[in-house]
């Protein structure tokens, strides 16, 4: 995907400090085929909620097939 969002649901969320960093290894699986393969993002503190949780479900943003942010679905 060279650029868009797709709906996913979370599996799992690390939190990872490097040099001082705050980052989320977010592991996640599309929203449609929650039995099909498990991806995994890291994306900086500022791209993800502070309080993500399994089951969770999330629009994640690609850019160049790179995920570059998570965002927390409202459900309505």
């Amino acid at each position: 995907m060279l650029k868009g969002s797709r709906r996913a649901v979370i599996r799992s969320v690390r939190a990872v400090s490097i040099h001082g960093q705050l980052s989320f290894d977010v592991r996640f699986v599309d929203a449609d085929d929650v039995e099909g393969v498990e991806h995994v993002a890291r994306v900086g503190a500022e791209s993800a909620p502070r309080v993500l949780s399994p089951g969770d479900r999330v629009e994640i943003d690609y850019l160049v097939g790179v995920v570059t942010g998570v965002r927390r679905l409202v459900d309505s």
